[in-house]
């Protein structure tokens, strides 16, 4: 018999290319990692170091479910990204071994409520209603590592309603896979089911109630959802 005093919460996941399901433990998200999206933010592109913010596990979108339209915003900015699954865990991992880490691939949105998010900016607060919301991190099924992919190049898209909203290169990242891995690692145990949305490059916009999103990365594959 179990003595917890309430029923544990369901464990999230992500759907697995092939059959399976992937435990999501933590979701890690770089911030302006693309230096034209740094541009369209107001901040400077150069190679700063890199900074991190947090979705809770549970903000997962998946198989293409619908995502409700967030409560306190007016202003809800899609973000299309690449997402790093870790399959072993580790500290202070070294750049030349991080991808040895990675159990797999997926295509994510990080769905921003913007308008909180800017004023949490001005005042020097934390962004944490801005970004880690309910329903905010719709995802594709996740691909295992192990073929050519590498996280190093690809293009990456956003439609919404058929329309190009964003497209770029993963070539762009500010700061690629491995770089971010050991960094992070360096800040946190990376433990498995931890995901890494690596951020988006420019052409972030607002959306709608009806809006449907499709994105995809070269070698990865896509993420679907619809806003209700």
């Amino acid at each position: 018999m179990s003595d917890f005093v309430l029923p544990p919460p369901a464990v999230p996941y992500l759907s697995v290319q092939g059959g399976g399901r992937f435990p999501v433990r933590r979701i890690y998200c770089v911030g302006r990692n693309y230096a034209e999206h740094a541009i369209e933010m107001g901040s400077d592109p150069t190679r700063e170091p890199p900074f991190y913010f947090a979705k809770p596990a549970d903000a997962v979108v998946i198989d293409g479910a619908d995502m409700p339209y967030p409560a306190a915003t007016k202003s809800l900015h899609h973000e299309m990204e690449l997402v790093v699954a870790i399959g072993t865990g580790g500290t202070n991992i070294a750049q030349a071994d991080a991808l040895k880490h990675v159990w797999g691939w997926c295509c994510g949105l990080d769905m921003t409520r913007r308008d909180l998010q800017n004023e949490a900016k001005k005042t020097g607060r934390p962004w944490d209603m801005g970004k880690g919301f309910d329903h905010s991190a719709p995802m594709g099924l996740l691909v295992r590592a192990g073929g050519s992919f590498d996280g190093s190049k690809g293009k990456i898209e956003l439609k919404v309603n058929g329309k190009v909203t964003q497209t770029s290169d993963l070539s762009k990242l500010i700061w690629s896979v491995p770089e971010v891995i050991a960094n992070l690692s360096g800040l946190v145990r990376l433990e498995p089911g931890d995901l890494i949305m690596t951020g988006t490059p420019e052409g972030v916009a607002a959306v709608v109630k009806g809006d449907l999103l499709e994105g995809m990365v070269e070698g990865v594959g896509e993420v679907r959802t619809r806003i209700v």
